[in-house]
């Protein structure tokens, strides 16, 4: 499956995500742009089709990605956005619901808050 593709999937599982209730939660993670070393991040919201996550340095839309959560194997992705330090990335394959309400619940009591 290429990117294009995948792409194509989060913006159509992005939208089935609106109505949902969105929870700031805080999991220590590692990311890793392809080609680089990775670097210690924290996720700040997760979905079935994607994360935002601290990244201090530059991240270029439409670059690869790796996510490593806790527990988890690394999770391929793309960059869609960068701003202040902050990146926005869809994942090439849509998680599980059942690996999301895993991680979700087992990091919602360390500063998650309701908005």
């Amino acid at each position: 499956m290429t990117m294009q593709n995948t792409v194509g999937r989060y913006d159509i599982a992005a939208q089935e995500d609106r109505s949902a209730p969105r929870m700031r939660i805080m999991i220590p993670a590692q990311m890793r742009a392809s080609g680089a070393r990775s670097f210690q991040t924290v996720v700040n919201d997760l979905s079935l089709s994607g994360f935002s996550a601290t990244a201090v340095n530059r991240m270029h839309p439409g670059s690869i990605c790796w996510l490593t959560l806790p527990g988890l194997e690394s999770l391929q992705a793309e960059v869609v956005w960068w701003e202040n330090g902050m990146a926005g990335c869809a994942f090439a394959n849509l998680l599980s619901p059942i690996v999301h309400d895993n991680i979700v619940s087992r990091f919602k009591d360390q500063g998650s808050f309701k908005p």
